[in-house]
């Protein structure tokens, strides 16, 4: 059975634009979170840890190496401001 060459500059552009869709969709996810893997499957004690981290260093993903907490950490609580009225 012959092969139908004509269709395989096709078959090769698509396959191209798949994998160049996938790897920017990774890089762009990857850059979105400092060059760490995406995360999955979340729990409320990570989610509260992001939270914490969020408020220490300003990104999600972000993680502080120093031992105090910035001025304001302690009030910038979201239960802190919700359950103080």
């Amino acid at each position: 059975m012959p092969v139908p060459w004509e269709a395989l500059i096709p078959f090769g552009l698509l396959t191209s634009m798949f994998a160049a869709a996938g790897t920017l969709l990774n890089v762009s996810k990857r850059a979105q979170n400092q060059g760490k893997p995406v995360r999955y499957h979340i729990d409320a004690w990570d989610e509260m840890m992001m939270d914490r981290d969020k408020r220490l260093t300003g990104h999600v993903r972000g993680q502080s190496t120093n031992p105090t907490a910035p001025e304001g950490f302690e009030t910038s609580s979201s239960w802190y401001t919700e359950h103080t009225q």
